[in-house]
């Protein structure tokens, strides 16, 4: 029973060291990013936070350990907390304004498919306005031409229009033409 316990012990163990094998870093929109895999290449060295094996200050460390050695010993000590500073106030700035970029965005797709949602309607009325103005100016056409003109009635039968019921007709067709038909 002892056993057991060692090996589950060390699995748990062996288990446990894959989660520590982590990268963080700060992507461009100012977000931390956690993950098992590195960074993409575009993503520069002071933003990497934390790499498997160590952090990022034991790589920047050469950069770092160059002026120590062209200056005073002071310069060394200054030099490490100088750029260990920035990196909290762009970690503490950064994730505000990645907040407000993605509701900009979100707002801006909103406005955007409010466009196009009314400018599809516009193109619907402008398509219809353009069809009963076809219609319109060929019904014209046949009233004008002299032809008997004839019309189903409430009961569904076909009459002859007479002096005033194509007067009114006609008067109709143009007010369409005068609405839909002008550009």
């Amino acid at each position: 029973m002892k056993m057991h316990k060692i090996l589950l012990l060390a699995v748990a163990c062996t288990w446990a060291m894959g989660a520590a094998a982590q990268w963080q870093w700060i992507d461009k929109d100012g977000r931390k990013v956690f993950s098992d895999r590195p960074p993409p290449q575009e993503i520069p060295e002071k933003n990497i936070l934390k790499q498997p094996g160590g952090s990022s200050a034991a790589r920047s460390a050469p950069a770092t350990a160059q002026p120590a050695a062209d200056g005073a010993p002071g310069a060394a000590a200054a030099t490490p907390a100088a750029a260990a500073a920035p990196a909290p106030k762009l970690a503490a700035s950064a994730p505000g304004s990645g907040k407000d970029k993605e509701l900009e965005e979100k707002k801006a797709q909103a406005e955007a498919a409010e466009a196009a949602k009314k400018k599809a309607e516009d193109e619907k009325i402008a398509k219809a306005k353009a069809e009963n103005c076809t219609r319109a100016r060929a019904a014209k056409a046949a009233f004008d031409s002299g032809k008997p003109i004839t019309q189903p009635n409430a009961q569904g039968e076909r009459i002859f229009l007479d002096g005033p019921a194509r007067a009114a007709e006609t008067k109709r067709i143009e007010g369409i033409i005068s609405s839909d038909c002008a550009r």
